[in-house]
């Protein structure tokens, strides 16, 4: 898999090296907040779940990490085919970045993977994510409650979906 550059970021994939700035998203509150696990309370456990992340085979999965100025800020892309997921570091909220990394990484699903549709589950909780999402073109398609179990707390899911586009010609681009 290449990595995709964009204005401000460098996505590409995973390395055992990130452990420790992934481990700085995936261990934050704030960033886990709206997740399907509680934060990482161990480098450990973000080092098994980087090896997950890195071992997805090709026809099953893209997940990217999100590299900004040298320093992984987040991941984005699919763990499993067509479920889109995204986390960033909060100081890296607000400016734009998760719509840059999602756009060409959409993009690549739709020509390169040949997807016909992309899906996300998201925490109805989640303006940001589901904001962001509606904006990009995603339209929700439905609604579960009790759909995770974190920790002790039940949190519902709003199911949303991206279709692929369709050509001038009629034909999925």
């Amino acid at each position: 898999m290449a990595g995709i550059q964009t204005p401000r970021l460098l996505l590409r994939p995973a390395r055992p090296s990130d452990v420790i700035d992934l481990h700085g998203v995936l261990s934050d509150r704030r960033a886990m907040r709206y997740w399907s696990s509680l934060p990482h309370a161990t480098i450990a456990q973000t080092r098994a779940w980087l090896a997950e992340m890195i071992a997805i085979p090709a026809d099953e999965g893209e997940d990217f990490v999100i590299e900004r100025d040298g320093r992984v800020i987040g991941k984005a892309g699919f763990y499993r085919f067509p479920e889109i997921g995204f986390i960033l570091r909060p100081d890296q909220w607000g400016q734009g970045l998760a719509k840059e990394a999602l756009t060409p990484i959409i993009d690549r699903a739709f020509r390169h993977h040949g997807l016909a549709r992309i899906e996300a589950d998201v925490d109805p909780r989640n303006d940001g994510s589901l904001g962001l999402l509606e904006r990009l073109g995603f339209i929700r398609t439905g609604f579960a409650e009790r759909t995770w179990l974190i920790g002790r707390e039940w949190c519902d899911s709003v199911y949303l979906s991206l279709e692929r586009p369709i050509a001038p010609s009629g034909r999925s681009s």
